[in-house]
């Protein structure tokens, strides 16, 4: 049920739990995390225990009116606390270690949103975007069409019909193998690095308007059609910020783990040294 890395604003969330409130509530004062919404037996549950739980739900939760999350979440706080009131003894081998292993993840996942958050300044989106798009050298795209079929004899014979005149897009319809055959085998814009080598090497040998001769691919035997060249366009930065900004979060957190792992001294166990099926006998843990 939990998964740490989807979450919504904690503003937003409060917000809603807030309007999720009863009025007199709601006029005494303004909630905040510390809010206490439930006490069970003399502990309390706050609302900040709320927006944390709801914050670690599957992305498929927000689907939910505010007013049945708000229940939901705090019935099953309320729930949580009780079960645990009513434990005696000592917490089993399974339950410390899958305490040990949250505490790492919850820490470890503050620390590196703090390390992503830092990382993305307007400086370094700046530089990101001069350094992958501004100062890049463009890339020619090519708008072509072809037709597939399964022998160098069938795409040779297909080659003479179109230099006898005959209709590019209707031979495709006809006899392509290929998805695009319903388009006439239109491809529409694609640039460098898109299509497979032989296919893109010999594109980029046509002169508009010409006709290539059998060129084979692992597809099969292509009769390719260039129709037009153009110089790809460099996107506004706004186009394309979410991206760079997901790539200088990942970058920084690379950077941060490498910079932790070089002094550290780290002693793994070697390859089959343990079998990896080991990891699915779980009544090792009841030893």
């Amino acid at each position: 049920m939990l998964e740490r890395l989807k979450s919504l604003p904690v503003t937003a969330i409060a917000a809603l739990a807030f309007a999720a409130l009863p009025a007199n509530a709601q006029d005494e004062s303004t909630p905040d995390a510390d809010t206490v919404v439930a006490t069970v037996d003399g502990t309390d549950i706050t609302l900040g225990h709320m927006i944390a739980l709801r914050s670690s739900l599957p992305q498929q939760y927000d689907q939910l009116p505010p007013e049945v999350l708000f229940d939901g979440i705090l019935n099953q706080l309320v729930q949580q606390t009780l079960l645990s009131q009513s434990f005696e003894g000592e917490i089993s081998r399974r339950g410390q270690l899958m305490l040990e292993n949250e505490r790492r993840a919850t820490v470890s996942s503050e620390i590196l949103a703090g390390v992503a958050e830092r990382a993305v300044t307007e400086e370094a989106v700046q530089d990101a975007y001069e350094a992958q798009y501004a100062n890049a050298d463009q890339k020619t795209e090519y708008k072509a069409a072809h037709i597939l079929v399964e022998t160098e004899e069938e795409a040779a014979s297909l080659i003479e019909e179109l230099r006898d005149g005959a209709d590019f897009a209707a031979l495709a319809k006809e006899h392509s193998t290929g998805p695009s055959s319903a388009g006439g085998g239109d491809l529409g814009w694609f640039a460098t690095g898109t299509m497979v080598a032989p296919f893109e090497e010999a594109v980029a040998d046509l002169e508009p308007g010409t006709i290539s001769d059998p060129v084979k691919t692992q597809f099969g035997w292509h009769v390719i059609r260039l129709n037009e060249t153009r110089m790809q366009e460099t996107p506004e930065l706004g186009e394309v910020r979410a991206d760079l900004e997901q790539q200088i979060r990942e970058t920084a957190i690379e950077a941060h783990v490498a910079e932790l792992r070089e002094p550290a001294d780290i002693d793994q166990i070697g390859d089959g040294e343990i079998d990896p099926a080991l990891i699915s006998q779980f009544d090792l843990l009841e030893n």
